[in-house]
């Protein structure tokens, strides 16, 4: 299934703040010293120290150089060379335009690609942009008034009527959750994006699925531990328990907004039984 979202994050105008502060800001934020940036950007110190203050404006050459060595996201360093007197070097592009049509269809042939497993394409405030069949099973039985368009994969995952409760790890997958979106918020600073996260870190947290309601997927022969190398999702589905390990992809290099801020996040089977389990479901 395919879902446009409505909307573009914001972003923290530059109209009121120079571009020395905001240079300043993100250097802090990532612990550089002037003397560090200065030598990784092949500057001096001075003139960094310069450009902060408002002494000296940097040219449009020098604000990427700077927002490239500080990993500055591609909507901030608009926001920056905007703060400079230059003009934004970064389309943003709607993700309908038909200048995207390509990408559009390649995200969509690359998801489909994972069935039976679940994958879907978010943009920075988590708004469900594609998803394939894998989370259409996912998603089965939820309210029709979460279902609503824009999907939002953290509110479908967080709020007590949606997937938390069929969650059998939810203290712990909703912590890892949690974490993700401050560190997101660190980097990017979208207004709306840390409403949301105090949107859903305000629900309630619902009781977890009884054991009695949904049992580890039967075995011919009794099924050793599973070893799992990284944080698993354990998710009641029908009856059974269904272990997912989460893995989040981007572009390199984006030279555009929207593309820059998309991310594929997959849901790989973490044992055997799931793996079985989906495939009898889509075979």
């Amino acid at each position: 299934m395919t879902l446009l979202s409505t909307g573009t994050p914001g972003s923290v105008g530059p109209a009121d703040r120079g571009v020395g502060p905001l240079l300043r800001a993100w250097r802090e934020r990532r612990k550089v010293s002037q003397l560090e940036l200065a030598l990784r950007a092949d500057s001096s110190a001075r003139h960094i120290s310069f450009v902060e203050t408002g002494r000296s404006r940097p040219s449009e050459e020098m604000v990427l150089r700077l927002a490239e060595h500080l990993d500055v996201p591609v909507r901030e360093r608009n926001a920056l060379l905007v703060a400079a007197g230059h003009a934004p070097r970064y389309r943003e592009t709607p993700l309908d335009d038909p200048a995207l049509d390509a990408l559009r269809a390649g995200l969509e042939r690359l998801i489909q690609g994972y069935e039976p497993y679940p994958a879907l394409v978010v943009d920075a405030t988590y708004n469900v942009l594609v998803a394939n069949r894998g989370i259409t099973m996912l998603l089965e039985g939820l309210p029709e008034s979460l279902l609503a368009p824009p999907l939002n994969a953290m509110r479908l995952t967080l709020h007590p009527e949606g997937l938390a409760p069929r969650i059998r790890n939810l203290p712990e997958w909703r912590g890892h959750l949690l974490a993700q979106m401050e560190r997101q918020i660190a980097l990017h600073r979208f207004p709306p994006l840390r409403a949301l996260y105090e949107e859903v870190a305000a629900y309630p947290v619902p009781e977890p699925v009884p054991e009695t309601m949904a049992q580890p997927m039967p075995e011919a022969e009794p099924a050793e531990p599973v070893p799992y190398f990284a944080l698993p999702m354990l998710i009641e589905h029908e009856g059974r328990t269904l272990s997912f390990i989460s893995s989040i992809s981007t572009f390199n290099t984006p030279m555009d907004v929207t593309v820059a801020e998309l991310a594929v996040e997959t849901l790989l089977p973490a044992d055997p039984a799931t793996v079985k389990y989906l495939h009898s479901l889509m075979g």
